[in-house]
């Protein structure tokens, strides 16, 4: 690990317990707050992350938005119940194209919420607690040279402390070191839980699917520099898992983020385009059965170049 990496660790790693309601709540000032969760099929959990979120942090979150993408359940209602606004992903600024997945819907948060600072969690959280918010606020609250705090906890699997985090260990960790060893801190660089300033977020492009983690991480540390971060513990996180294919389509998703970046930024010279078509294999009566599907990734602008 670089030098400088492990300094980082040092002077901006926190824990949520280093920031208390309270304290969070006289920081905060004149600066606002937006909590926004994306959902797709989650109203076994929204509705009581809403609830928490409403109860126990009414003096610091000023607005809590849910974006639907295109969930086949009732989770709209349930969330919308729960005392969120809800606005359904390709309902908003629906002279575009719409695009697929959770970068999508977070890119889309920002023409509907007003808030200073905006801080992004998964919908599908079990045993959701409040210091999951509070944690990765309070070092933007505290400190204004800080643009970006991202989460990072256990995952529990199966019984395993760290079990979880699969598409992490084996794709995310390794490109990370070896094309941007100033990342390589960061415990999960692809946590649910983050929160940003808007005018550093608006400033940076969103890729879509399961890549925007990545593309938000490089691009921003392009815009604010490795001091411009933080990482907070969290403690532990629990979510329901994901099949292996499922997994396999994250992980292509993340190599086509690093690809991106990692043409744009010159560190490759591309002589092909990579395909965003995954082949994956199902045992069947009689043998294997192939199962293709699109894995491709999207990119919006930044958020400031469009006309909303």
């Amino acid at each position: 690990m670089l030098p400088e990496v492990h300094g980082w660790l040092r002077r901006r790693t926190s824990s949520a317990s280093d920031w208390p309601l309270r304290d969070l709540v006289a920081a905060k000032g004149d600066t606002t707050v937006s909590v926004v969760l994306p959902a797709r099929d989650e109203r076994e959990t929204v509705g009581e992350i809403v609830g928490i979120i409403r109860r126990e942090l009414a003096g610091l979150v000023d607005e809590l938005v849910v974006i639907d993408s295109r969930s086949t359940d009732d989770t709209a209602l349930v969330a919308a119940r729960a005392g969120a606004r809800v606005h359904a992903q390709d309902e908003i600024l629906p002279q575009l194209k719409p695009l697929d997945g959770k970068g999508e819907a977070l890119w889309k948060s920002l023409a509907v919420t007003s808030g200073d600072v905006l801080v992004f969690a998964d919908a599908d959280i079990r045993n959701f607690r409040a210091s999951l918010i509070l944690g990765v606020l309070g070092p933007l609250l505290a400190d204004p040279t800080v643009v970006y705090a991202k989460g990072c906890y256990d995952r529990p699997l199966h019984d395993t402390p760290n079990g979880g985090g699969r598409v992490t260990e084996l794709v995310a960790r390794p490109l990370i070191n070896l094309h941007w060893p100033e990342l390589a801190g960061f415990v999960q660089p692809l946590a649910g839980e983050y929160a940003g300033r808007r005018s550093a977020l608006e400033r940076v492009p969103f890729l879509t699917g399961y890549a925007v983690e990545l593309g938000l991480l490089i691009d921003l540390l392009e815009l604010a520099g490795l001091d411009g971060f933080a990482q907070v513990d969290l403690g532990s996180r629990e979510h329901a898992p994901q099949s292996v294919e499922a997994l396999g389509a994250m992980a292509s998703q993340i190599m086509l983020a690093a690809w991106s970046r990692l043409e744009r930024q010159g560190k490759i010279e591309a002589h092909h385009t990579p395909s965003a078509r995954l082949a994956q294999f199902r045992r069947v009566e009689g043998g294997h059965e192939a199962l293709t599907r699109d894995v491709g990734i999207g990119e919006r602008p930044p958020m400031l170049t469009v006309d909303t």
